[in-house]
């Protein structure tokens, strides 16, 4: 383990048997573990809401517990768009409410392959999510046209899967 973070072997063991990685307003944590890591994007939030939370130096994983990874996603969430979603085609700068950080390593590995992004080679579990976060951000998306695509599809049942029930269903 390196500065915090870890070499890739600990996030392939999971959080067993370990209690949170984080001292909360100087006092450690004693909660158990859960499976949220703690990583650049979570240490930003932290530092931008001034959320009185550390990494422990004696622990040798980042794993942290169900309170402080709610705690961290409501000071996340607080922050929302002010202007009207119609008067721009920008898209939000806002953190996506996507956790790519807790993605197997396997999915990572087909997300990364599937949009033909660039890394280098032998990257962990953190650092290939962080690489991932930040293509996922550069993704423009116009939500008028995909809510509106989408209840298209609903409406007309043009969805694969609803495809592949009728076929189903015809047979018998």
């Amino acid at each position: 383990m390196m500065n915090g973070f870890s070499t890739g072997e600990e996030d392939s063991q999971g959080p067993i048997d370990q209690t949170c990685c984080l001292v909360d307003n100087g006092r450690r944590c004693t909660e158990p573990a859960g499976n949220a890591s703690y990583n650049k994007r979570i240490e930003k939030t932290v530092i931008h809401r001034k959320l009185q939370l550390t990494i422990a130096s004696s622990v040798k994983h980042i794993y942290i517990c169900d309170k402080h990874k709610m705690i961290i996603q409501s000071a996340r969430t607080k922050r929302r768009r002010k202007d009207s979603e119609d008067d721009s085609n920008e898209t939000d700068t806002d953190v996506p409410e996507v956790d790519l950080y807790q993605l197997q390593v396997n999915t990572l590995r087909r997300y990364k392959k599937h949009y033909k992004v660039s890394t280098r080679p032998g990257l962990n579990k953190a650092q290939l999510a962080d690489q991932l976060m930040k293509h996922f951000k550069q993704i423009p998306v116009k939500e008028k046209d995909v809510l509106t695509f989408f209840i298209y599809t609903v409406k007309t049942h043009s969805n694969k899967l609803d495809q592949k029930n009728d076929i189903s269903g015809d047979n018998t």
